[in-house]
């Protein structure tokens, strides 16, 4: 392996980066979260036990890796502290484990509540967030009213920015939006103290960190949350998260120079077909028969919200943008074997538009909302592909659908998931 490795999105999340990390992380040092906050979701199966990460690195589940939750994170303290008593069977002892950024920035009740306020008030124009809080979260940071774990170690300091905080909070409540705002301010400063208790120990600069791990010759893997077409810069906006979800948030989310970061491989994690959940244009969109199929055999369903994925063939126009977008060095395809049982596979190689064909993603959304896909029919295999671990197993209709989605993207398919468990994968390069 390479000595750093990025693991993204190259859709609109939920693509089984957590798979993919697990099980990558016995080959790294350290493994590192750098973006988003609650509200990504990955769900790594080990044994028989099932595990739902949301913001620690899916490393913890591996013994002697360094997991670190760095700058660009957004961090609800109760959540985090909750999901560590749910991995501590395997964790143990986080500390030497676990490692979080003095400069990460802390969601409060406040911005959850604001997120639902902000939510409903768009009506049926809507951007179908997980109300997390982390939207308004990010919006405090880069409005200077943010709060900081570093706040925290600073009692007083800590009460006055949040003082100021929640008093910002409360007259958009209910200024803006005209709900009252009745937050009791003594309880939350209390009980984020006594969280920040249980990880005070684990509190380090994590950007001093790398940067003496790479000069080190540390191997890193990267662990993206979300996905590209999600990026606040790139994706579907407004239809998007609020972090940088591509390899554009590597730098800023790290704090680590662009000189080292520079060096690592990139590897996007696609689905054989498209999901999304929440609201915004999706092109490739099943509202029939075989989209629920695809929902049903692939448990689309989300790890965070529980919400039904929206499900599509898969979308080469987007996938082309994310490898360029992202400087992919290879894609990982994952479940492919929920195609396993269609007579016929289609995959949207263009689009087309008031009569004209289109090659690159549009930024528009009117244009996007008005774009239909144009696919190319491929015959099913109707062979179980499942737990299958040789390549040469394979069969010949599978090898087309992978070397339409290379001729398509000019990116090579490097591995194949065929199942959710650790060991059903094949590497093709």
């Amino acid at each position: 392996m390479d000595s750093s490795l990025v693991i993204l999105g190259s859709q609109w999340g939920d693509e089984g980066k957590g798979k993919i990390v697990d099980l990558l992380s016995p080959d790294y040092d350290y493994v590192v979260r750098y973006q988003g906050g609650s509200n990504a979701g990955h769900t790594v199966i080990v044994g028989s036990k099932k595990y739902a990460l949301h913001l620690i690195p899916s490393g913890i589940l591996h013994e002697g890796k360094k997991n670190l939750i760095t700058n660009g994170v957004v961090i609800a303290l109760e959540e985090l502290v909750r999901e560590m008593n749910k991995v501590k069977d395997v964790a143990k002892n986080f500390e030497g484990k676990l490692f979080i950024s003095d400069r990460a920035h802390i969601v409060f009740p406040h911005h959850k509540i604001l997120d639902g306020l902000a939510e409903k008030s768009k009506g049926k124009d809507k951007v179908g967030t997980t109300l997390k809080g982390i939207g308004p979260a990010y919006m405090s940071k880069y409005g200077r009213t943010g709060i900081r774990v570093a706040d925290l170690m600073d009692p007083k300091y800590f009460r006055n920015r949040l003082e100021s905080s929640m008093a910002e909070a409360k007259e958009i409540a209910e200024k803006i939006y005209g709900v009252s705002f009745n937050l009791n301010i003594n309880k939350i400063y209390f009980q984020t103290l006594k969280l920040f208790e249980k990880i005070e120990n684990l509190v380090c600069d994590t950007a001093l960190m790398l940067d003496k791990g790479l000069k080190e010759g540390k191997k890193v893997l990267f662990e993206g949350a979300q996905g590209t077409m999600l990026d606040i810069d790139m994706g579907t906006y407004p239809y998007v998260t609020s972090s940088n979800s591509s390899a554009l948030g590597l730098c800023n989310g790290t704090g680590v120079s662009p000189r080292l970061i520079g060096k690592a491989k990139i590897y996007g994690v696609s689905k054989a077909y498209v999901t999304r959940v929440g609201s915004g244009p999706f092109p490739t969109e099943l509202k029939d028969s075989s989209g629920q199929k695809l929902r049903d055999e692939g448990h689309e369903y989300g790890t965070t919200t529980g919400r039904p994925r929206r499900c599509g063939w898969l979308d080469l126009v987007a996938l082309r943008f994310a490898s360029r977008i992202n400087g992919m060095d290879g894609i990982i395809l994952t479940k492919l074997d929920v195609l396993d049982h269609f007579e016929e596979i289609k995959v949207a190689v263009a689009y087309e538009y008031n009569g004209k064909e289109i090659k690159e993603f549009p930024a528009s959304l009117k244009i996007l909302e008005g774009c239909k896909p144009i696919y190319k029919t491929l015959k099913g295999w109707n062979v179980s592909t499942k737990g299958l671990k040789e390549k040469d197993k394979l069969p010949d209709e599978a090898w087309e659908f992978i070397n339409l989605i290379e001729e398509e993207t000019g990116t090579p398919v490097v591995m194949l998931s065929t199942g959710p468990e650790r060991s059903e994968y094949i590497w093709i390069k």
